[in-house]
């Protein structure tokens, strides 16, 4: 593998890494009753709010979601101050900062790994030429 190619490797692989930093775009809404519905409009999140939170509040059988983006210390916040009762009843704070759109549902976790399988292959293809 030439210089210029390895080069070439090394820049996509940081900008993979780099690129969630530089702007993040969320899934926003108010109020609405199922994330299909929230999931229709997105924005650009503007410094220092640079972290997608969502809110799902529960009391009985209604659950209302709300998405918007955030600074991480707010939604980290709120996350800690979160709870639902014995009964089920209460708010579930989710933050995410990972991807693009990461708020769409709570299946997150499933795409972090993916990407991070991803990066140490190509930094292992990488050190092996």
């Amino acid at each position: 593998m030439t210089p210029v190619t390895k080069m070439l490797l090394s820049l996509a692989l940081l900008s993979l890494l780099i690129s969630p930093v530089l702007s993040l775009d969320c899934y926003v809404c108010t109020s609405a009753a199922t994330n299909e519905q929230c999931n229709t409009n997105n924005e650009e999140c503007q410094a220092p709010r640079d972290t997608c939170m969502t809110v799902v509040d529960i009391l009985g059988s209604a659950k209302v979601i709300s998405k918007q983006c955030a600074s991480q210390a707010t939604c980290n916040g709120a996350a800690a101050s979160a709870s639902v009762d014995s009964n089920g009843n209460g708010n579930i704070v989710d933050c995410c900062n990972s991807f693009n759109l990461c708020n769409f549902s709570g299946a997150e976790s499933v795409h972090i790994h993916t990407a991070v399988l991803l990066l140490t292959a190509g930094v292992l293809f990488l050190l092996s030429c």
